[in-house]
């Protein structure tokens, strides 16, 4: 074999290591955060949620949505853990930059835990959730059989109905607006430009409410500690 071609494989096997490599700890780190969030929830749900089911349909039912949950809370919960752990790895990397045992906090490892972190995020805003609302609330079509399966088809069918009907207020609102070809043209490329928009407003209307509602919570807290104080008597 050539010297050419052995660095070629010898690339290759390197890239082939380093994909590995990232693809192992990606599902390390979202199990974790997916265990942690599984007890944060188990932890603040009512325990007669659990028990007080009347049959092992709705006990399947509850366990799906809470998975559906669960994956939701770990995805947000590694968005905002996403920009402390890029800035921390990079600090780490110029602080010891020949170190080899920290070399596989690299720019590609962060570029593809953002890549997936932005494709969970779009995907649990999308459709997990409101499915996950939907499927806690349906019962099946009428005249159909009983089961889990008949709430996945009535969900699937709900959820397709709201997208379409989302959609058509998208492009009332874009005919509204501007009726030319390059609005046209934008509402077909959803991945590149809606999906991105989309995120962008939830989380300016979360920082919102965060901003809105934290002086009510931070009033309520001097509340209740002034109640729960025994004032000194003079």
């Amino acid at each position: 074999m050539a010297p050419v071609e052995q660095d070629a494989l010898a690339v290759r096997e390197q890239l082939f290591h380093e994909r590995v490599r990232e693809c192992i700890i990606c599902a390390l780190l979202f199990a974790s955060l997916y265990i942690l969030c599984h007890f944060i929830i188990t932890q603040f749900k009512k325990h007669t949620d659990f028990t007080a089911v009347h049959d092992d349909e709705d006990a399947a039912v509850n366990r799906i949505a809470l998975g559906l949950c669960t994956f939701t809370l770990a995805v947000a919960l590694g968005a905002v853990l996403l920009l402390p752990f890029s800035i921390i790895s990079n600090e780490v990397l110029l602080s010891f930059p020949q170190n080899y045992y920290i070399q596989w906090l690299n720019g590609s490892l962060i570029h593809g835990l953002w890549n997936l972190v932005f494709l969970f995020s779009n995907m649990s805003l999308v459709f997990l959730m409101p499915f996950a609302y939907f499927f806690t609330e349906s019962e099946g079509f009428a005249g159909s059989k009983k089961g889990i399966m008949a709430r996945v088809y009535e969900t699937s069918v709900v959820l397709l109905l709201l997208t379409l009907l989302v959609l058509g207020m998208v492009w009332v609102a874009s005919a509204i607006v501007g009726d030319d070809a390059a609005s046209r043209q934008s509402l077909y490329d959803l991945w590149e430009y809606y999906l991105p928009y989309l995120y962008s407003c939830i989380s300016l209307f979360g920082v919102l409410l965060l901003l809105l509602c934290t002086p009510f919570g931070l009033s309520t807290m001097f509340t209740v500690t002034g109640k729960l104080l025994v004032k000194p008597r003079v």
